[in-house]
C-alpha cells in the first residue's frame, strides 16, 4: 500500500469526523464515506467512479436509527487527475449523465464507516480539486499517529499498512521471518510519507474538498435562523441543487479561502516547488514562488527564492541534446528522436531567421535581400547604366564622337556650299540629314543615367523623331537621284513634279506623322521608370517601362 495515499484517505476521515462533531456545520447529520483503492490505475478509477455514480448498490448501516438509504452524493478524487480535470465538476457530471448504464460491480475492498443518519443523494455531484497549496491542518498529525494494533486490527485499510511497516502479523500466525504485532510498535519512529506532515499540499486539497462538499450539503438541506440551524436530514434534495450550491460555496478553512467561479472552477492558486537536496542528502520540496490568479494583473506570479539545479548549482542545466541554432538557420527535428534533438539547417535563398533556435525562416521584403549570414535583410543594390561605368563611358564616347563627325562634315559642306559637287548633292537635304544624324548620335546619351519620368519619355520620342527625320532626308535624296536619271530622257519633265518644295513637303510630312504618333503614345500610355525585380533576385535594375508596346514601337520608328 502507498503510505502517502493512505495519508490522503486518513485526512478525509479526519475531516469527516470534524464535520460530524461540529455543531455549526450540518448539525444533527452524520456523513459517511466509502474508500476504494484504484491501485494507481486510471481504468480502475474510472470504473469505480461510474459505479459510484450509478448508486443502486445496497448500503448497510449499523445502529437502529437508520430510516433511509440513498445514493452516493460526491466523489473526492485522490487517484482519478487523468479522468477529471481538477476543479471542473461540470465536466465530470456531464460525462456521468451521458452514461446510460454504468457498471455495477464494486472493485477493491468495501469498507464503510456508517452512522444512522448518513446522507446519500441520487448521483455524483462532482469531483473536487484545488490548487497546490501548503497549509497546516490542526490536529491532523495527532490523528494520523494515534494508531495502535487494537485500532488498526478493526480496519482493513490500516492492517496492511501496519504489517508492512513493522514486518509483523496482527493476530495471525507469523512467518519464519516475521513476528506477531504485540503493541510495542511505535508509529512515530517510522520514516514514511504517512507520518511526514511537513508537506501537506495534496493532503490539504483532500481536506478542503471534504469541507466544500459539506458546505454544499449544508446550504442545500439546512436553514440558518437567528440563533439556530435547522437541517432536514431526510431531505430528498436533487443532486443538481447540491451541485449548484457546490459552485456557490465560499468559506475559509485554516486561513485559506475556498470558492468557485460561475463554471465551478476554483481560483487558481499554486506554489512553485523546487526539489532541492538537503545537507543530509535527502530531497526536499522547497517553495520558491507562488501563483495566485486572484491578484491584480502582473502580480499573479512571484519568485521569492533562487532555484537550485543538479548538485546544488544555480546554473540552469541544458535540457537539449543539440546546440542552439544560431540566427540564419532553423531547427529541424531529427527523425525518430525526442523533440530536444534537432539539426540546424541554413535558411534557403532569400529567407532569414534573426533569432536563436528559430523554428522557421521567413522571406525578406521584395526590395530587400539577406546578408551573407542570412540573419538580416538589407536593401538590394540599385543598378542602372551610369556615366561612371565602362559601358556608359564607351556609349557616351561613341555618341559624342559620331555627333562630332556629323558636325565636322556639316562644316565642310558649309564651307564648300558653292562648289558644284555640293550644289549637285542637294545641299539643303544634306544639311538637314547631317543635323538629324547629329541628334541621333546624341539621343544615346538619354539612355545613360538613372531613369526619370522625363528621361523615359525623351529617350524614345527623341530617337524616334530624329530617326524618321534622317530616313525622310535619305528618302528625299534617293527620289531626287531617280528623278534626275529619268529627266535625261527626251521630252521628260518629271523634275518639275519633285523639286525643292516637294522635297521639303516629303520630309515635313513624314516627320509630322511621327511626331503625332509619339504625342498620342505619351498621352495615352507613356513610358515610366520602374524597378525590375525579376531579372536578378539579389539586386534591382532601374529601367523604363514602355507603357504601350505598340505605341513604343511606332514612336521609335520600328
Amino acid at each position: 500500500m502507498d503510505s502517502r495515499e493512505l495519508r490522503f484517505s486518513r485526512a478525509m476521515v479526519f475531516a469527516i469526523e470534524e464535520i460530524n462533531n461540529s455543531t455549526e456545520l450540518l448539525p444533527g447529520i452524520k456523513l459517511g464515506y466509502q474508500i476504494h483503492d484504484s491501485c494507481a490505475s486510471v481504468p480502475v478509477a474510472v470504473h469505480v467512479a461510474f459505479q459510484l455514480s450509478n448508486g443502486l448498490d445496497p448500503v448497510f448501516y449499523t445502529g437502529d436509527n437508520c430510516s433511509q438509504s440513498g445514493m452516493v452524493m460526491a466523489i473526492v478524487a485522490m487517484v482519478i487527475v487523468a479522468f477529471v480535470a481538477s476543479g471542473d465538476m461540470r465536466i465530470l457530471l456531464e460525462e456521468l449523465l451521458r452514461e446510460p448504464s454504468p457498471p455495477r460491480q464494486w472493485i477493491g475492498s468495501e469498507s464503510w464507516v456508517t452512522d444512522p443518519d448518513m446522507l446519500r443523494f441520487p448521483f455524483c455531484a462532482g469531483a473536487i480539486g484545488f490548487g497546490i497549496q501548503k497549509s497546516v491542518i490542526p490536529g491532523l498529525r495527532e490523528f494520523l499517529l494515534d494508531l495502535s494494533p487494537t485500532k488498526v486490527a478493526s480496519s482493513p485499510l490500516l492492517t496492511e499498512f501496519w504489517e508492512d511497516s513493522f514486518n509483523c502479523k496482527l493476530g495471525k500466525s507469523a512467518a519464519i521471518d516475521q513476528s506477531v504485532c504485540d503493541g510495542s510498535e511505535d508509529i512515530q519512529t517510522l520514516q514514511k510519507p504517512y507520518t511526514d506532515t511537513s508537506q501537506l499540499r495534496v493532503t490539504n486539497m483532500v481536506y478542503k474538498a471534504v469541507y466544500a462538499i459539506a458546505h454544499a450539503i449544508h446550504n442545500a438541506v439546512c436553514q440558518d435562523t437567528n440563533s439556530t440551524t435547522q437541517c432536514d436530514k431526510f431531505s430528498r434534495t436533487e443532486s443538481k441543487q447540491v451541485l449548484m450550491q457546490l459552485k456557490k460555496v465560499n468559506f475559509s478553512q485554516n486561513g485559506y479561502d475556498v470558492s468557485f467561479d460561475a463554471n465551478g472552477d476554483p481560483v487558481a492558486k499554486y506554489e512553485l516547488v523546487n526539489w532541492q537536496k538537503s545537507e543530509s542528502g535527502s530531497i526536499e520540496m522547497v517553495t520558491v514562488g507562488h501563483y495566485d490568479a486572484s491578484l491584480p494583473v502582473g502580480q499573479e506570479f512571484r519568485i521569492s527564492r533562487n532555484l537550485t539545479w543538479v548538485d546544488g548549482s544555480t546554473q540552469v542545466p541544458v535540457s537539449v541534446c543539440s546546440d542552439s541554432c544560431p540566427p540564419g538557420t532553423r531547427k529541424v527535428l531529427q527523425k525518430g528522436k525526442p523533440i530536444c534533438c534537432y539539426d540546424c539547417i541554413p535558411c534557403p535563398e532569400g529567407e532569414i531567421s534573426n533569432a536563436t533556435d528559430s523554428p522557421d525562416c521567413f522571406p525578406c521584403p521584395k526590395e530587400f535581400w539577406p546578408n551573407a549570414e542570412r540573419d538580416t535583410c538589407l536593401p538590394k543594390p540599385v543598378e542602372f547604366l551610369s556615366f561612371d561605368e565602362v559601358l556608359g563611358i564607351i556609349l557616351a564616347a561613341f555618341s559624342v564622337g559620331g555627333a562630332c563627325l556629323a558636325i565636322v562634315t556639316a562644316v565642310v559642306f558649309f564651307r564648300h556650299r558653292t562648289s558644284p559637287i555640293v550644289r549637285a548633292n542637294n545641299s539643303e537635304l544634306s544639311f538637314l540629314l547631317l543635323f538629324s544624324l547629329t541628334l541621333c548620335f546624341l539621343c544615346s546619351l538619354t539612355f545613360i543615367g538613372a531613369p526619370s519620368d522625363w528621361s523615359c519619355m525623351l529617350r524614345h520620342t527623341a530617337f524616334g523623331i530624329t530617326f524618321v527625320l534622317c530616313i525622310s532626308c535619305v528618302l528625299g535624296k534617293t527620289i531626287v537621284v531617280l528623278m534626275a536619271f529619268k529627266a535625261t530622257l527626251p521630252g521628260s519633265n518629271v523634275m518639275k513634279w519633285f523639286g525643292p518644295p516637294q522635297q521639303r513637303m516629303t520630309v515635313v510630312s513624314f516627320t509630322f506623322v511621327q511626331v503625332l504618333i509619339c504625342i498620342i503614345w505619351l498621352v495615352v500610355s507613356p513610358p515610366f521608370p520602374m524597378k525590375n525585380l525579376t531579372v536578378y533576385k539579389e539586386r534591382i535594375i532601374l529601367e523604363c517601362a514602355l507603357g504601350s508596346a505598340i505605341g513604343s514601337g511606332l514612336c521609335s520608328g520600328t
